[in-house]
């Protein structure tokens, strides 16, 4: 071959195993999202990790640091569900004097009275369930909008021990979006901008980097401090019902994407139950006792009941409203009653703390901005993917109260990548 075809040849392989700075990492990520409330209670991204891929199913959550999915490994007396699991290999196994082993652990003394040299961990959630694992690091892959995630590595959980909570949810992993040192934007090089629109009706999209948040209609409020970063928190804010107080006041409240359910202490809980035994005539509404959760009526009873919403009002920033729809809390149980999707924090374990999940999430894109320390929401139809082929943004991701001028472009470089490639590759004949 001579020299002008060999040049040739290799700005070809050039062309084409370079990716343009706005595709991928340069960019934002999205992922599409499969799960729903009721029945599954989790909301999950799909990826591969290994040399010889397997599939896993994670719940996306903003209240965990760290990523994990079952290991294949002996334990005696540990728990694994059923399922795929990772089988960690010698090469992709953390040791302990690796510097994310003692970030991750909190400690600097790895070991733990171990002799294996292993980065062993545990962690335990909001839901009372709790895991325990080690520390590995292979290659993984995705499919996103418009494509497929390049390989990357990514430093994650092999976890041999699993106990479920009472309302845990039963996917085969966890993608940890939290604050952390194993902390996902940081591992992809983007921006530590995540955000994830869940629909009432099932699925939905998830994005990690900053292109895809839009440019207005979005109510913010600042994180708070209080949590030392662990934790999506912010307030303080007062819970209305109908726009009236309900004297439950000063209230802070975590974002965790991983809870099914919304938590509030004893007080705001008896407060809500409160409201929520009477329908909007005064009439007493009669509980039924089901095993699905604490409060649940009979579906029939509930029937043409217009209940209003409540309402967290964040004191701290202007016009800054949550609002809690009722209509998206009852889920239909086994039994085909209709159970409250809020539950008594402190009786879950939680002492004081409020969380809002999944079920007070939906229809609404949610944006953690670990940049700005702030938490943003928008009501939005969430059952359209967020795209990026489309001119026209309200079109494609459907955020009917936000303008995304700014998340959206045609990847015009990489079209012209592949003009050219077909052109040297017409004219090395």
């Amino acid at each position: 071959m001579d020299a002008n075809k060999s040049r040739k040849l290799s700005l070809m392989l050039v062309l084409l195993f370079q990716l343009p700075d706005d595709y991928g990492f340069g960019s934002s990520l999205v992922f599409p999202v499969t799960g729903n409330v009721h029945p599954l209670g989790y909301f999950a991204v799909s990826l591969s990790i290994g040399n010889q891929p397997r599939p896993f199913t994670l719940d996306i959550d903003t209240g965990s640091d760290l990523t994990w999915v079952p290991c294949d490994i002996a334990c005696t007396g540990c728990t694994v569900p059923p399922g795929p699991r990772y089988k960690p290999v010698q090469g992709s196994i953390v040791y302990y004097e690796d510097p994310i082993c003692s970030a991750i652990q909190g400690f600097t003394e790895t070991t733990n009275g171990r002799t294996d040299r292993l980065c062993h961990f545990d962690r335990s959630y909001v839901d009372g369930s709790s895991v325990r694992g080690l520390l590995v690091r292979d290659i993984f892959y995705g499919r996103i909008t418009g494509g497929t995630l390049p390989p990357s590595s990514l430093t994650f959980g092999c976890v041999y021990d699993i106990h479920r909570g009472q309302h845990s949810p039963s996917p085969t992993g966890v993608l940890a979006l939290g604050n952390g040192a194993a902390n996902i934007c940081s591992q992809l090089g983007v921006e530590n901008v995540i955000g994830h629109c869940y629909s009432s009706k099932g699925g939905g999209s998830m994005f990690i980097g900053n292109d895809a948040v839009p440019s207005s209609g979005v109510s913010w409020v600042p994180m708070s401090q209080n949590t030392g970063d662990k934790y999506y928190e912010s307030g303080p804010a007062d819970l209305l019902f109908n726009g009236n107080p309900t004297g439950q006041t000063d209230l802070y409240v975590i974002f965790d994407s991983g809870s099914t359910y919304t938590y509030f202490n004893s007080a705001v809980y008896a407060a809500i139950i409160d409201q929520l035994s009477k329908d909007p005539n005064g009439k007493p509404i009669t509980q039924v006792p089901d095993p699905a959760l604490p409060v649940c009526w009979e579906h029939a009873e509930l029937s043409g009941v217009h209940f209003e919403s409540f309402t967290l009002s964040f004191t701290g920033t202007r016009n800054a409203q949550l609002q809690l729809t009722l209509e998206n809390y009852p889920t239909i149980s086994e039994n085909g009653n209709a159970c409250l999707g809020i539950l008594n924090g402190t009786e879950e374990g939680l002492q004081e703390r409020n969380v809002i999940g999944d079920i007070s999430m939906l229809d609404k894109l949610v944006i953690y901005d670990n940049e700005k320390k702030q938490i943003g929401w928008a009501s939005a139809n969430c059952n359209q993917q967020i795209g990026w082929t489309s001119a026209n943004c309200n079109e494609q991701i459907g955020w009917t109260s936000a303008n995304c001028n700014t998340c959206c472009s045609l990847n015009i470089f990489f079209h012209l990548q592949l003009m050219l490639l077909l052109c040297l590759l017409h004219n090395i004949k």
